[in-house]
């Protein structure tokens, strides 16, 4: 039987979402505790692979089970045994040919910028850039990248493809807070940190708006911006529908 469950999970207490043999992980914790309770191995696949420090208030996972429990006492189950740096939100019951990762319509990242005072207690879970930012000229910059793109010069590593969509940027802020929220198609490594950086540069004032522009109709990438730290980066929502 195949489930998907939605997990939390804290970023700073774990090495990431994929699977390491020498350090904690979510995929490697969810298996730990999902064998238990399958008394046979459990591999599980999530909607995307968060790196180190990267948390998630809605991640997606799907796997099988050979036992059949109902969803509501397969979370309690769950979060009896997983480490306290995750927690399984919900279960269901899907069909056997669902995946958890090729199935995605949408996701929604964010991201938190504290512009105030620097505070050594949110260090863990928001950007301490301790600096004003020119929010409107963020969203002049952020219109740009919206649409079907290429999106090569803000991803790093190389894949077969670079193309996919973003649906829509939004920029707000809270007293000193600046919240930024991606919601696209798919997002490769370091993506969304790196158009964060590239945002933060327009920002400060060091590029202009038109330059967003040409990284993404040129495909080229003349501007050194810096990848934004792990930290302030949520995985809030996984689509399907």
């Amino acid at each position: 039987m195949r489930y998907l469950i939605s997990v939390s999970y804290d970023g700073s207490k774990l090495y990431g979402f994929q699977r390491l043999n020498h350090h904690k992980t979510v995929q490697g914790e969810l298996e730990r505790v999902l064998t238990k309770i399958n008394k046979t191995i459990v591999y599980v696949k999530g909607a995307g692979r968060t790196d180190r420090g990267v948390h998630a208030r809605d991640q997606q996972v799907h796997f099988d089970l050979n036992v059949d429990i109902p969803p509501e006492r397969l979370v309690n189950a769950m979060n009896s045994m997983l480490d306290d740096a995750i927690y399984v939100n919900k279960a269901q019951i899907v069909n056997d040919d669902f995946h958890a990762r090729f199935d995605v319509k949408k996701k929604t990242y964010e991201y938190i910028i504290n512009t105030g005072k620097y505070d050594p207690i949110i260090n863990d879970y928001e950007y301490n850039y301790n600096r004003k930012l020119n929010i409107s000229s963020m969203k002049r910059a952020a219109k740009h990248l919206i649409g079907a793109h290429s999106y090569q010069v803000f991803t790093s590593g190389e894949r077969e493809s670079y193309n996919s969509i973003i649906y829509k940027i939004t920029i707000s802020k809270k007293k000193d807070k600046i919240i930024l929220r991606f919601t696209g198609k798919s997002f490769y490594r370091y993506m969304v940190r790196n158009l964060v950086g590239t945002l933060i540069m327009v920002g400060e004032g060091k590029i202009k708006d038109s330059d967003v522009a040409k990284m993404v109709d040129t495909k080229k990438c003349k501007i050194n911006y810096t990848t934004a730290p792990a930290n302030g980066l949520y995985l809030i929502k996984v689509d399907y529908k």
